[in-house]
């Protein structure tokens, strides 16, 4: 090579260089433009807009954007197929028997666990779901509806397979482990996940789209408890009573079903708002326009006062609905059936998903504040008219009376979202919902031993089983006096505490939907 063909060499990559510090593109670089930069249409104005590619990952949040002309009534649905699986923890009851008869098969033998052992596995499960609602409420309104769905899916289901491992080798440490803990933090990221898109969605009738898609967690005990008689009963065999092999369907199953709503979900576009839609300018009283952040909210009065006002209303339908069917038996004996008792169940249970949407969608009109006011005060008319019920021997007004209530106690879950909007603002509901939500653990605990330990507490010192109840019905009128107060104490949030910058984790405007 000549000295001067070396000398072109040196100056052609000296330009080289001078090309690329100086930003100059050459077809190396356009290529690597290409795979960082995209073009996409905005669903506010539709105009094509230049922005950096959006993720590849299926499930991250800016691929969940909803384009123009998305239908917001294909939201709710997919909070209900995660919401319907998730609502079979209120069906885990079915198979507590059959949990303690896993070595006799038909009774009880030598080995077997106990009824109270097993009972402590639907405890863990509410435990862990107030918890994990706390701890990842805020991871969830920044990854978004459909990666939390997708978690909730794996957690919830992997439960059930984690815990059917316990069954094989009778271990029941690995079932609390497993359905209690693995599911339980699934069922509280599932029940979170959909709440503050939904709100998002349906800012004119906030209170309907969460009694929607909440509903769903009422109703799934109505499919999950004759599922799995059904499934056991398919499975026995001479050596098994089905129980394992019905556990691992069952994960199978709602893992597949709960993937639906992954797959469906949306979210709207920043500032999206329905067409037609503009906001009140009347203000409405404890309804706020201004957002407070989830560090800040849980440290105001008004957070711990939903908290004590959610804690006391479930407190005082969990622990009825845990014991409604040997309730209702030994406060009518001889004339209420084991039948008539499952019927009891299933006829509150159906009441529990139906008052969900019916008062969460009655509160858009009348209010948050005064629908729990309702709540509290003919709750506490019933509860104390249920005892003189009792001594009447009226079944109808007995079971009437607590289909209203156990309505009140899914309506108190239903409603509880479109409050803590009203009161803090959309910016991280989700969020605020899932630390509100630990006063379900609380309750989850709470109500259950209220009813079994002062009904046995009373049967020990020789009050007959049929009155057994009375005391634990008057508790419950005080607690729910507890929660009375709480609420007529609620007043707005001081402007002190309200968030004054961007918002946090905010989406981009527009973007791939997949």
């Amino acid at each position: 090579m000549s000295r001067l063909t070396r000398r072109l060499s040196v100056i052609h990559f000296a330009a080289g260089c001078a090309d690329l510090r100086t930003g100059r593109v050459t077809r190396s670089l356009e290529m690597e433009h290409i795979e960082t930069e995209s073009t996409y249409i905005s669903p506010r104005n539709n105009k094509t807009r230049k922005g950096p590619l959006m993720s590849s990952s299926f499930l991250a949040r800016e691929n969940t954007i909803a384009g123009p002309g998305f239908n917001r009534f294909l939201v709710p649905p997919a909070a209900l197929a995660v919401h319907l699986c998730i609502g079979q923890a209120y069906a885990f009851s079915t198979f507590n028997l059959p949990l303690t008869k896993l070595i006799g098969l038909s009774q009880s033998a030598p080995g077997d666990w106990n009824l109270k052992d097993v009972g402590w596995v639907f405890s863990i499960a509410i435990v862990f779901l107030g918890a994990s609602a706390a701890l990842f409420g805020r991871w969830v309104e920044r990854v978004g509806p459909r990666k939390s769905m997708f978690v909730s899916a794996m957690c919830f289901a992997g439960g059930f397979l984690v815990s059917a491992i316990g069954i094989h080798f009778h271990e029941l440490w690995i079932i609390y482990l497993g359905y209690g803990v693995l599911g339980g933090c699934g069922l509280g990221i599932g029940y979170i996940s959909p709440v503050s898109t939904l709100i998002k969605w349906f800012p004119d009738r906030p209170g309907m789209a969460t009694g929607m898609a909440i509903m769903g967690f009422g109703g799934g005990a109505l499919i999950a408890a004759p599922l799995s008689v059904l499934l056991m009963k398919h499975f026995a065999t001479a050596s098994s009573n089905g129980v394992l092999e019905t556990f691992v369907t069952m994960g199978v199953i709602y893992f597949m079903f709960m993937m639906i709503g992954v797959i469906t979900v949306r979210v709207p576009p920043e500032d999206w708002k329905p067409a037609g839609w503009i906001p009140s300018a009347h203000a409405r009283p404890l309804v706020t326009q201004a957002n407070v952040s989830v560090d800040v909210a849980w440290r105001t009065a008004q957070f711990w006062l939903l908290w004590v006002v959610l804690c006391m209303n479930v407190t005082a339908g969990i622990g009825v609905l845990g014991q409604a069917s040997p309730m209702i038996q030994e406060m009518f004996p001889g004339r209420i059936t084991p039948i008539a008792a499952a019927s009891f169940v299933g006829l509150i249970s159906l009441f529990n998903m139906i008052g969900r949407f019916f008062w969460a969608s009655t509160s858009d009109f009348i209010g948050r504040r005064n629908t729990y006011m309702v709540f509290f005060t003919l709750g506490i008319i019933l509860y104390a008219l249920v005892p003189t019920f009792g001594h009447m021997g009226s079944t109808p007004l007995f079971v009437g009376a607590f289909c209203i209530i156990l309505s009140m106690y899914g309506g108190g879950f239903a409603t509880i979202p479109a409050y803590l909007r009203d009161v803090f603002g959309t910016l991280q509901v989700g969020a605020i919902h899932g630390r509100l939500l630990t006063a379900w653990s609380v309750a989850g605990v709470l109500g259950p031993v209220l009813v079994n330990y002062i009904r046995a507490y009373q049967i020990d010192n020789g009050v007959p089983k049929a009155q057994a109840y009375s005391v634990t019905m008057y508790i419950m009128c005080g607690l729910l006096l507890i929660g009375f107060i709480c609420n007529f104490a609620m007043h707005a949030v001081n402007e002190k505490y309200h968030y004054k910058g961007p918002a946090p984790g905010t989406a981009p405007t527009g973007g791939k939907t997949s």
